[in-house]
């Protein structure tokens, strides 16, 4: 026994080349898990499979563009043959395309749908086809991890296209859920609130930002360590009975 939470398990984890799914790629790499790190900038998830290796732990490094169905195919059978099937997905990829919503172009709006809804969509969906096909009703392994966003049920002024991904995604959670819940697989969302990584850019820097922050109840930004045990939960054997549902992680940002 190694102790590892995460020991004999393969997770693919979208958006890994920065931000969450860079932390998550080392988070489950320390508790045991084999991962397969997908983004399009390649030369960031190979530095970052490189640093994971080189740390005793097993990375994988490929190209995935999860607006791109093809791009999807080919991470998923890369991932199989090296390691094999994934029996975690974490769908983390995510832009925003910040503006008030009079002046957000068409284009902008396109690109956060494409990436926050749709492709999580197709990213779980692949997942979930290869667990199937690999047994995941026998051995009910299967896990299914949605990033959304506190914005889902918030309103704001500058996001009101990516709130309303991250609210669809945490609908598609429960919709997953409820299809897949006899063939052995999870499905959980989680929801982080605001965390400092590249996504926000220096927004926080700046002086709307620092009045953002002290709007709220504890005036700090969220830990992103703060999401280490749902994320370790959901993709455990742990959460075997828990499906279709979404925590939010926000130190209290959207009370």
């Amino acid at each position: 026994m190694t102790g590892k939470r995460l020991a004999e398990r393969i997770a693919l984890i979208t958006g890994a080349s920065s931000g969450l799914g860079a932390h998550f790629a080392r988070l489950y790499a320390g508790e045991g898990a084999a991962v397969v790190i997908g983004a399009r900038r390649v030369d960031r998830v190979q530095a970052l499979a490189d640093e994971i290796n080189a740390g005793g732990g097993k990375a994988l490094a490929v190209a995935l563009d999860v607006t791109d169905e093809a791009s999807i195919i080919a991470a998923f059978d890369a991932a199989e043959a090296a390691l094999g099937v994934p029996d975690v997905v974490v769908a983390n990829a995510g832009v925003v395309v910040p503006g008030r919503a009079v002046d957000v172009a068409a284009e902008g709006i396109r690109s956060v749908v494409d990436t926050n809804f749709t492709g999580v969509y197709l990213t779980a969906r692949e997942g979930a086809r290869r667990m199937i096909a690999a047994g995941s009703k026998q051995s009910e392994k299967g896990r299914v991890i949605l990033i959304g966003s506190i914005t889902s049920h918030m309103t704001a002024q500058g996001d009101a296209a990516y709130a309303a991904t991250k609210l669809a995604v945490q609908h598609l959670g429960r919709q997953f859920a409820q299809e897949w819940v006899r063939l052995g697989i999870s499905v959980n969302t989680i929801q982080p609130g605001y965390i400092s990584t590249e996504i926000a850019g220096d927004w926080f820097d700046t002086e709307g930002g620092k009045a953002q922050i002290a709007s709220w109840p504890r005036r700090r930004l969220t830990d992103v360590t703060a999401l280490d045990e749902p994320m370790v939960f959901f993709a455990s054997d742990a959460s075997r009975q828990i499906t279709g549902a979404h925590i939010t992680v926000d130190d209290g940002q959207s009370l």
